[in-house]
């Protein structure tokens, strides 16, 4: 299928059917047809690599696909930030008592959330921040009709007249995310993908998470993160049973609709999920949300020194291989020491 000719190209050609010698005409015939093919591009599908943003672009056009670009929730998140740093400073306040946990002689602590295997519960937390701040510090109201919670409402309560224009607490938009993560049973690694492709979303599309649409946006992009990251997908009809009112035809037009303006670019490379990572665990240090520190037990010990002397033999089986390969040159150029005689 890689190959310019391949038996697309002519009903009667296969790639695995060109050992005998075809007859001069069929193969005039057979290039010709060939060639012609050559300059239609209607069906041609562009590899996700040539969509991908080249590196002589600005890293700020769109954070979500460069790994060196600073994410939009943290850039938007520092002129709080700087703003509580400020009035602490002029008003005197003290930071107050300092709730961290430092390890001793006795006991030590550690952080069960990791990039690999990231905490669930402070995840959505730093997550659900992240959305708090795109929608407190978005530039405008621009937005879709198909994400428009009034024309596609998730529930059959009556949405008020001035649904637009109340921003949503920290706490409403926690319970909402928690309760489809709870419910669908998605991990931690889910909600950061989640929030790579709501990025994507409002920079891709030029619209802006706002109150009149957030919940639809958040609702697509989980439903499309669950689909990417998980084995085991939700499926459409599962989240109908979590909302009780909506209809499996608004989740699919709204996941094609999602689709589209990505236009269907749905990478998450390994360096732009580690960016996003950290970045919400600077969000949580600027904004006191710490991650849980647990005391390292016995098991727990004796599970990170199995891991350990694991890898050390791995890494002594290593050595002892390269220095087989290298073992011939050693008594070919090797080094006779003798005794030295002082006089």
């Amino acid at each position: 299928m890689g190959n310019t000719v391949s038996c697309c190209v002519s009903p009667g050609g296969s790639p695995k059917v060109g050992r005998t010698r075809r007859q001069p005409e069929l193969l005039e015939v057979y290039q010709a047809e060939a060639e012609l093919s050559e300059p239609d591009t209607g069906t041609y599908l562009q590899h996700i690599s040539d969509r991908e943003i080249p590196d002589d672009l600005p890293p700020e056009s769109n954070p979500s696909d460069h790994p060196r670009a600073t994410t939009i929730f943290l850039s938007k998140s520092q002129t709080d930030v700087r703003e509580k740093r400020k009035s602490n400073h002029i008003n005197h306040v003290s930071p107050g008592q300092l709730s961290k946990k430092y390890s001793s002689c006795s006991t030590i602590f550690i952080d069960d959330s990791t990039v690999s295997q990231p905490n669930l519960k402070s995840t959505i937390k730093c997550v659900t921040l992240a959305i708090f701040y795109n929608i407190k510090k978005r530039d405008s109201n621009r937005s879709l009709d198909i994400f428009d919670e009034k024309l596609h409402p998730l529930s059959k309560e009556e949405v008020p007249e001035d649904y637009h224009r109340n921003d949503p607490e920290h706490r409403h938009i926690y319970r909402f995310v928690r309760t489809l993560f709870s419910a669908a049973q998605l991990t931690a690694e889910c909600a950061i993908v989640t929030l790579v492709y709501l990025e994507r979303l409002l920079t891709y599309a030029e619209i802006d998470i706002c109150p009149s649409n957030w919940k639809r946006i958040v609702l697509g992009a989980i439903l499309l993160a669950s689909k990417v990251w998980d084995d085991q997908a939700v499926w459409n009809v599962d989240y109908c049973q979590i909302l009780k009112d909506i209809t499996v035809e608004d989740m699919n037009e709204m996941e094609r609709h999602f689709l589209e303006l990505l236009q269907f670019n749905i990478n998450v490379p390994a360096s732009v999920y580690a960016k996003y990572y950290f970045d919400l665990r600077s969000l949580a240090d600027d904004n006191n949300m710490s991650f849980p520190l647990e005391t390292l037990s016995r098991e727990r010990a004796q599970k990170l020194e199995a891991i350990s002397r694991l890898c050390e033999d791995k890494y002594k089986d290593l050595c002892k291989a390269a220095m087989r390969r290298s073992f011939s040159a050693d008594n070919l150029v090797g080094i006779r020491r003798s005794n030295a005689v002082l006089s």
